[in-house]
């Protein structure tokens, strides 16, 4: 049979319930701790104490327990049985009755009682009222214990913001790279557009310059050049050339 090798400590704060309509009197306080936890891999240890006059305990084996497994009537295997142990301490509802006798001071009995849901098997440990030294040994475990849980709480705690921190990190420099990289896309599409645009107004005038350097007007222009170079002064224009008039005149003269 197995034991308790990976049992984790349980704290809760049981509901209080008088038996029997006892007077609750002097010296009772309205809140407990409860503290299950397993001191080996054979045994069981429950505690409850209000810190002040009232300590119980209780310490069952792995025997007693099967055995009270088969009086409550949980069947399946015994990691089953354990778990819902673990489930029914957790609960909400778990309670802790307690009896006062008329001439005692305090409670005299107490036992706890949990189940896992309503309808479900209960569960019922009787405890004993421990005393002076014991009962003060046991609160100092449930002390010890608490900060235990507390301790390894706080370093999960620091794990997590560490992981946290670590892929706040990471998503960070995945974010700067995406914002470069974003940034470099526009730069280029920006300096895309600018050559488009330069090539777009150096084509214009290049343009134009080739439809009037046509091979069809430059053959026009010849053409023309050619027929205003060939052309006949008429013979009225060419008389008043001033030089030739003066001549004539002189030979006149001599005839």
């Amino acid at each position: 049979m197995e034991g308790f090798e990976e049992f984790e400590p349980i704290f809760n704060e049981p509901r209080i319930e008088w038996a029997n309509n006892s007077n609750p009197g002097l010296g009772l306080m309205g809140q407990f701790l409860m503290h299950i936890f397993a001191p080996d891999n054979n045994h069981l240890k429950i505690q409850v104490t209000d810190y002040h006059f009232n300590t119980f305990e209780a310490v069952k084996s792995v025997m007693q327990l099967d055995d009270m497994r088969d009086c409550i009537g949980i069947g399946g295997s015994w990691t089953e049985f354990v778990e819902y142990i673990v489930a029914s301490f957790k609960a909400e509802d778990v309670k802790l009755v307690l009896e006062k006798l008329s001439d005692s001071d305090g409670a005299a009995y107490a036992k706890l009682v949990a189940q896992k849901s309503k309808g479900m098997p209960l569960i019922s440990i009787s405890l004993t009222k421990l005393e002076d030294n014991a009962a003060r040994d046991a609160m100092a475990d449930m002390s010890f214990g608490l900060f235990k849980v507390f301790k390894c709480m706080k370093n999960l705690v620091v794990q997590e913001q560490n992981h946290s921190l670590q892929l706040t990190k990471v998503t960070s420099a995945k974010e700067e790279r995406s914002e470069n990289i974003q940034s470099q896309l526009g730069k280029r599409q920006k300096l895309e557009k600018m050559n488009s645009s330069d090539k777009q107004d150096v084509s214009g005038p290049l343009a134009n310059n080739g439809a009037q350097n046509s091979p069809d007007k430059l053959a026009g222009r010849d053409t023309f050049s050619k027929k205003v170079t060939n052309r006949v002064v008429p013979a009225f224009r060419r008389a008043k050339v001033r030089g030739a008039l003066l001549q004539d005149k002189e030979d006149d003269k001599d005839n």
